[in-house]
């Protein structure tokens, strides 16, 4: 559901269901290829081999020191985008941890608690350079949620209090500005969100503010075709809403 959610084709599809399978030696890889395709078969393979490299977190002398932590985990990165032959399968793979991390809200804290520091530490940043930004969010709030859960809760509870305001309010906001734009003729892909959970923890911590301090827990952004366009845009904005 999470790779057709990413709009990939049928064969991701296929793929990622096949990655689901305990083993896939070499007989099962031959059969894949029969019955699927090469495509499928080279899919799946791609998913295996970033898989097995990914296993080198586990290695005792990935967290020896921090500092060498923090290289080893940001070569792996490179490692992965590089080896990947077909980006469709770093897709697959970000889906595959994206699953792994809801389902692991019945698992033992230690588990939940490894799984949300590699997908901290690898996953959410390579969704990132990916510019995969809805997996991105998502990893990143629940790694957030298992290794900081009385303060996720807390932040959770302060946004439901007030979520139908904020998405009434993007909404509106949303058709006032394309009503206006449409009367000035441009023509622009218009799009809102409600900044995620841990992304309003992290610019609390960095910037020493409360909640009610943040000022960007919802957003509204505007694409247009020109760049003089943007400068049209910019004024209508600040017509309908003080700086």
């Amino acid at each position: 559901s999470i790779v057709a959610d990413l709009r990939l084709d049928a064969n991701s599809v296929i793929a990622a269901l096949l990655f689901a399978m305990p083993d896939v030696n070499d007989k099962a890889a031959e059969e894949i290829q029969e019955r699927f395709g090469e495509d499928v078969a080279h899919l799946v393979e791609q998913i295996r081999r970033i898989r097995e490299l990914v296993g080198v977190l586990a290695h005792p002398d990935m967290h020896h020191k921090p500092e060498d932590a923090h290289q080893q985990i940001e070569a792996l990165r490179k490692m992965i985008l590089a080896m990947a032959e077909d980006m469709r399968a770093v897709l697959i793979r970000l889906a595959w941890r994206t699953q792994a991390m809801h389902a692991a809200a019945d698992a033992p804290e230690a588990i939940r608690r490894r799984l949300a520091r590699e997908t901290t530490d690898l996953y959410a940043p390579l969704a990132n350079r990916m510019g995969v930004w809805q997996i991105k969010w998502e990893l990143e709030d629940l790694s957030f949620r298992y290794l900081e859960p009385d303060q996720y809760k807390q932040i959770a509870k302060l946004l439901h209090e007030r979520r139908l305001d904020r998405e009434q309010y993007i909404n509106d906001a949303m058709a006032n500005l394309r009503q206006e734009l449409e009367a000035t003729g441009i023509k622009a892909d218009i799009s809102g969100r409600a900044k995620h959970i841990y992304s309003i923890w992290r610019k609390m911590q960095r910037k020493g503010l409360q909640f009610s301090q943040i000022y960007d827990v919802r957003a509204v952004r505007v694409l247009v075709p020109e760049v003089r366009d943007c400068y049209t845009t910019l004024g209508i904005v600040h017509t309908l809403w003080r700086h």
